[in-house]
């Protein structure tokens, strides 16, 4: 079913969400509302979304993007690179980032290029896993909302401008 995106001043966003027990029939139904909510993001596009964005404090998120489809539940952070970009020549680059609760707002954020992950699928089965580039800055911008934390958080962190797109207009916001 798709479900309502809560936006950046509801306070589910901000709690740390709850370890799912199990993956049970309860758990595959917000799956399948993360994965039908996400799928019809077309205007802003979405290429991850959370399960407290739909309402749920459960640690679960989905993500797809070109040929990356991924369904994890209650990740853990085994290994993140030092290096935040997504490679050596590519050092200067940052990718402007984006958030379906924060609709048409962005700002440039560096995060760690290579993640390795512990977590649960849908099947119910333990994974190990190692994501890279744009791939790895989309499990890292996941996580943080199981954690409370915004993208809006990480730019104020590195001292980072935001910017709101209206039509082909940009203009800069100021974070407080």
């Amino acid at each position: 079913m798709i479900r309502k995106i809560l936006q950046s001043g509801d306070p589910l966003l901000r709690k740390k969400a709850k370890r799912v027990s199990a993956v049970d029939k309860k758990v595959l139904e917000v799956i399948r509302d993360l994965e039908d909510t996400l799928g019809v993001q077309k205007e802003p596009e979405g290429v991850g979304l959370a399960a407290p964005q739909i309402g749920k404090s459960l640690r679960i998120f989905a993500a797809e993007y070109k040929n990356f489809k991924r369904v994890v539940v209650n990740p853990e952070i085994i290994k993140i690179s030092k290096a935040k970009s997504a490679s050596p020549r590519k050092s200067h680059k940052e990718i402007l980032e984006g958030c379906l609760s924060l609709p048409y707002y962005y700002g440039p954020l560096k995060r760690a290029s290579k993640v390795t992950l512990s977590y649960i699928n849908e099947k119910g089965e333990n994974i190990r896993e190692t994501f890279e580039g744009f791939n790895a800055q989309i499990i890292l911008h996941e996580i943080d909302h199981l954690n409370g934390i915004l993208f809006v958080d990480r730019l104020l962190e590195e001292g980072k401008p935001l910017y709101k797109v209206d039509g082909d207009e940009w203009e800069e916001v100021e974070l407080i």
